[in-house]
């Protein structure tokens, strides 16, 4: 396996840091035989057959076209989760994870009913459900892949959660909600101009709709889902947003606007403006 981890690392020099080649080895070990960090270690001895040799060998292609490795696993962890990925939806990141483990340690509601909106592989609203006991968690998004996938990774972490088709952008459509004591979403913030900052793995691979919204409505989504929590969530019940870091104080601002208090920012392990929650 020594041979066969050289070579993994030969063949992307160049294309990823020292640091993401040897967590990519890491994950395709992983997939490739079920290891363990500890087991990976402790088995570098192992040989390699031929049929690993030439699974190794497509995931190397694919990756050297800056494919992102959680599609190409087909799934990813996230807050000590497995979930799914597919092309179409988003992949989930670490600093979402800052934003389910800040609504966890907030909540002192005994069994609140939270509202994932645009709810993606549904990395989000399991999380919720699955570490805040008793919670009625809803999930919604205007794509059905994005919606098949929180249905399969419901199933998957026995998590039991209600999805259902929704854009948040049409104010016509008439939904029955129940009273909502947590709103989340981390809904597309990316603008248009920054593109040209942004990766190869994500521009060529992950979906527009998902990351992208117009420069001159760089609020679009957030003010939409402000004014959909005024009607349905309960006095005294939060907003939880995921930004822009470059947004932080214009989304602060439109929050406290629309009549919502105690807004605060927050900073992700990185220091930057990622997370924002108000009250209503």
């Amino acid at each position: 396996m020594k041979a066969g981890i050289a070579s993994i690392r030969k063949e992307l020099t160049g294309n990823y840091s020292g640091t993401e080649i040897d967590s990519l080895i890491f994950l395709i070990f992983e997939k490739l035989k079920g290891y363990s960090r500890t087991q990976f270690l402790l088995s570098k001895d192992e040989f390699l057959s031929d049929v690993e040799r030439q699974e190794i060998s497509q995931i190397l292609a694919r990756l050297k076209n800056h494919e992102p490795i959680q599609y190409i696993m087909g799934e990813t962890e996230f807050y000590d989760l497995p979930f799914y990925t597919v092309p179409g939806v988003l992949i989930p990141r670490p600093e979402t994870e800052e934003l389910v483990q800040w609504i966890i340690q907030q909540n002192q509601i005994p069994e609140p009913t939270i509202l994932d909106i645009g709810c993606g592989t549904g990395c989000i609203s399991i999380s919720l459900r699955k570490n805040i006991p008793d919670s009625t968690v809803l999930a919604c998004d205007i794509s059905h892949v994005c919606l098949e996938t929180t249905r399969r990774n419901a199933e998957r972490n026995a998590a039991e959660i209600t999805d259902f088709e929704y854009d948040i952008l049409d104010g016509n459509l008439e939904i029955d909600f129940p009273e909502l004591d947590i709103i989340v979403s981390n809904p597309p913030y990316v603008c248009q101009n920054e593109k040209n900052r942004m990766e190869k793995n994500v521009l060529d691979y992950e979906p527009e709709m998902a990351l992208f919204v117009p420069d001159s409505n760089s609020l679009l989504f957030y003010s939409a889902i402000a004014d959909f929590a005024r009607i349905h969530l309960k006095k005294g019940g939060r907003i939880y947003f995921e930004i822009n870091e470059a947004f932080g104080k214009e989304c602060k601002k439109m929050l406290q606007e629309k009549g919502f208090q105690d807004c605060h920012l927050k900073k992700d392990i990185h220091g930057k403006d990622r997370m924002i929650c108000a009250v209503h």
